[in-house]
């Protein structure tokens, strides 16, 4: 005989499968989409995932004025800033485990985030390890407890579907206080150990929702020029194919940023040193988080691995190393007057000035920041030389016109093309 609590749960699955069913979406990726949305996920209730991951901008940074400078975003409590860029969240499932392999001299292959820590051992997928960091980043969401993230989700007007895709996960005993614990910064849940259990389950389902939604379809839509080209749906003007002549052979794209077989994910998953300069108004320098200050260097994948007992004897063969990034929505924007900025530090400010840097690095002189002909005849020094990839870029003798049309087909993969 079926209980009457496994029935409501399965009427409870039934209405939201409809409501999901109509927008395209199964149940747990809508439950992801509208955790991913709720700005009410963060101290002050002024921030979702989406404001530095908007759709619009191809899943990173929309703000104009921002990736004009620092192209680091403002957390939840005002002033406070973290240390990158946002990077795009669509695509981001597609990355394996974080592992070490022995091919071509040794590398690390696989985690989310610029430096890798979101390893995905812990949930068995980088995004959804990844997407617990924001929530309780003090410089980010900044929520005190874990059990904050799980009670407003429980609470809010979606939290039904936490139950009905995973049934008594928000059957929680909460305390009194839990409201006012919640916006208090450095605040704890007070939970007996029962319970503290359960939310932490909860705050675990609550990631894999954020992950099944950054891997649907509205997410890894697959929907640009190129893959109407893949399809036999589009073609490529000259100068876009011309730039995919290049990006597969002269300019050394695509030994890092793949582009075979049907749905090419434009990344190998792996971490490089460009050797980009630092963006020196980025608001870390500044930061009361940051005790090093101006002196303080980003190490990237190295960074991580010290921190490691099992790794950290990789830590400075990859000092410096930040991950390969997808190429996909590489352009998209609001408008096409938005700035965008590129770099896991935002340096770049135009697919152009990335372009140019990976063909001109070794070439042009070196000039301080700030100096005129900045990014067009001089580069500034590299935040840290260490480990600096001198094999794929810095001197690949394109002309102006190979770098114009490098940029023209990487435009062909933003998504939503309508042939």
């Amino acid at each position: 005989m079926v209980s009457k609590r496994l029935m409501g749960a399965a009427a409870l699955l039934l209405l939201a499968a409809g409501a999901a069913g109509a927008a395209g979406l199964t149940v747990k990726e809508q439950l992801g989409k509208d955790i991913f949305f709720d700005t009410n996920l963060s101290i002050n209730g002024n921030q979702s995932c989406a404001d530095c991951h908007a759709p619009e901008a191809g899943w990173t940074g929309p703000t104009s004025e921002v990736n004009a400078h620092g192209a680091v975003y403002e957390g939840s409590i005002a002033g406070r800033f973290g240390n990158r860029k946002p990077p795009s969240s669509a695509y981001a499932t597609t990355a394996p485990i974080l592992k070490y392999i022995r091919q071509g001299g040794g590398m690390f292959v696989g985690g989310n985030f610029w430096d890798g820590r979101a390893t995905g051992e812990k949930l068995g997928n980088p995004a959804a390890d990844q997407a617990q960091g924001p929530f309780l980043n003090p410089l980010e969401q900044a929520l005190p407890d874990s059990a904050c993230v799980v009670h407003r989700v429980c609470t809010a007007t979606y939290g039904t579907a936490m139950d009905a895709v995973w049934p008594g996960s928000c059957a929680i005993a909460w305390p009194a206080d839990v409201d006012t614990a919640c916006a208090t910064e450095g605040a704890f849940v007070n939970l007996d150990a029962p319970n503290r259990a359960k939310s932490n389950l909860a705050y675990d389902y609550i990631a894999l929702a954020i992950a099944a939604y950054e891997g649907s379809a509205e997410s890894n839509a697959f929907t640009s020029k190129y893959d109407a080209f893949l399809a036999g749906k589009a073609f490529l003007t000259p100068e876009e194919r011309r730039g995919l002549a290049l990006f597969n052979g002269k300019g050394k794209c695509a030994r890092c940023h793949v582009n075979t077989g049907k749905k090419p994910l434009f990344t190998d998953y792996t971490y490089d040193n460009l050797g980009v300069p630092r963006n020196v108004e980025n608001p870390f320098y500044q930061s009361t988080f940051n005790p090093l200050g101006a002196a303080w260097i980003d190490l990237g994948l190295g960074g991580f691995l010290e921190s490691r007992i099992d790794y950290s004897r990789f830590a400075k063969a990859n000092l410096g190393k930040h991950k390969v990034p997808t190429l996909r929505n590489v352009d998209k924007k609001a408008a096409p007057d938005v700035v965008k900025a590129f770099g896991h530090n935002g340096y770049f400010k135009s697919l152009k000035e990335i372009v140019h840097f990976y063909n001109t690095r070794d070439v042009l002189p070196t000039c301080a920041p700030g100096s005129p002909g900045e990014k067009v005849t001089c580069w500034p020094l590299p935040e840290l030389a260490l480990n600096m990839n001198t094999a794929e870029l810095g001197n690949l003798k394109l002309s102006d016109a190979e770098e114009d049309a490098l940029v023209a087909f990487m435009k062909t993969l933003t998504d939503g093309y309508q042939p």
